[in-house]
């Protein structure tokens, strides 16, 4: 049996796209960057700590399998994560304005005695914005509990011209990494993964 340990109703949404059964869990991690903590091994460690606060959740079920999955922002090596508040979105979102960042997406899926973990990074630029096209994206509200202020599948779409990688990594769950992830666990997925 699949868990997925996130309340994301996107990461939710995405893991239906590839015909997978599951059930949600509520896990609470810190997601907060160590100092000197490179990005990526920030986004792997927050999506093993979920993955693994959820496999300790379900421990008496017999066969569980947790995935976990983080998603951050990063751009000149600042991790943005989600913004305080409205001018804290409109910062990231002045900040990103006019240039290419970088959207890394981390995946761990884990059972009693095995791990497996992939990490997907995605290049995004954001056109250059006024203040009143900030203003205006801000004041929709879509930026809450958003990495970087902005969710691509959403009214923000209109800022990106270009993604180079995982369009569904962007959005949370990199789908093409994660049915490889639950292919080795021996999940039942696309049939090109299950053996993988």
């Amino acid at each position: 049996m699949l868990f997925l340990a996130s309340q994301s109703p996107r990461r939710s949404e995405l893991l239906r796209q590839i015909g997978v059964d599951f059930e949600t869990l509520d896990v609470s991690v810190p997601e907060q960057k160590l100092p000197g903590e490179p990005p990526e091994d920030y986004v792997r460690r927050v999506a093993r700590e979920k993955a693994g606060a959820g496999l300790l959740a379900v421990a008496g079920v017999p066969g569980a399998i947790v995935l976990g999955a983080d998603t951050e922002v990063v751009l000149d090596d600042e991790v943005f994560g989600k913004p305080a508040d409205a001018a804290d979105a409109a910062a990231m979102l002045g900040r990103l304005a006019g240039r290419v960042h970088r959207v890394l997406s981390a995946v761990a899926v884990v059972s009693a005695g095995r791990e497996w973990q992939v990490l997907s990074e995605s290049q995004v630029l954001v056109m250059p914005l006024d203040q009143a096209a900030i203003a205006a994206y801000v004041s929709s509200g879509e930026w809450q509990g958003k990495a970087g202020g902005y969710a691509i599948q959403g009214l923000a779409a209109a800022f990106v011209p270009r993604i180079e990688g995982s369009y569904s990594g962007v959005m949370g769950l990199p789908l093409h990494e994660t049915a490889r992830l639950l292919g080795a666990a021996g999940l039942p997925v696309s049939p090109a993964f299950r053996k993988l």
